[in-house]
């Protein structure tokens, strides 16, 4: 699993993800911009404090608090950023891994849009729970690192092996290697902790779950094989 990280990590700065990166960087940022924005603004509006210095100290403390807090929206926002890029990053990574064969093809665009709402709504939940322990030493990383783990191994592999198997035999796969996404959901989760670096996360974990979900495929077709 290692080589398969360094792997994708590698691609990630190759021509044809680089091409991606400002895109997934601009729709990253504009998407934490209008979150941070909204809630800035209902937080300062239901304050309602007579006096303006209040409400500037509100805003003020506010604003530090939601900076910190962005760093647990980055998972479901990097979710919805890979939804939409991922059938282009997960093609190149396909003709990279295995170039005379055929790559996947890109599910309906309506599953591929409720795999990255589902995900990221789901993503959202967990992260503000483990938000609010946030107070909480050493308790509040393992909750961050194990739910985003859980929720990355899942997410992308059902948007990668999508490509290639029926939804039906998509799960079938993710639970009898549960074991195996949760540890390369470590690796994005890892990277989901590192400030600046974790905007990269869809396209390293684009990469890196083809290169997961390859491997998967090729053990379940050995398996079939032997049973023959």
């Amino acid at each position: 699993m290692l080589d398969a990280a360094l792997a994708a990590a590698g691609q990630v700065f190759t021509p044809p993800f680089r091409r991606v990166l400002w895109k997934t960087l601009g729709l990253t940022f504009a998407l934490l911009a209008l979150v941070w924005a909204a809630i800035h603004k209902l937080i300062v509006t239901s304050a309602a404090l007579p006096y303006p210095w209040g409400a500037w100290a509100v805003s003020i403390l506010s604003g530090a608090g939601l900076f910190v807090g962005l760093a647990y929206l980055i998972t479901p926002v990097s979710f919805l950023v890979a939804g939409y890029f991922f059938d282009e990053l997960a093609l190149e990574s396909e003709q990279v891994l295995a170039p005379g064969e055929m790559p996947g093809r890109a599910p309906p665009f309506g599953q591929s849009l409720w795999l990255s709402i589902k995900f990221a709504a789901v993503s959202l939940a967990v992260n503000l729970a483990a938000l609010m322990i946030w107070l909480i030493p050493g308790v509040n990383a393992a909750v961050f690192f194990a739910a985003n783990a859980y929720l990355s191994g899942r997410g992308y592999f059902e948007l990668a092996a999508s490509r290639h198997l029926p939804m039906n035999e998509v799960h079938r796969l993710r639970k009898s290697n549960g074991f195996r996404l949760f540890g390369a959901g470590l690796f994005i989760a890892g990277l989901l902790a590192v400030p600046i670096a974790n905007l990269l996360t869809p396209l390293f974990a684009t990469a890196f779950m083809v290169r997961i979900v390859c491997r998967v495929r090729q053990e379940a077709r050995r398996t079939r094989a032997a049973t023959i």
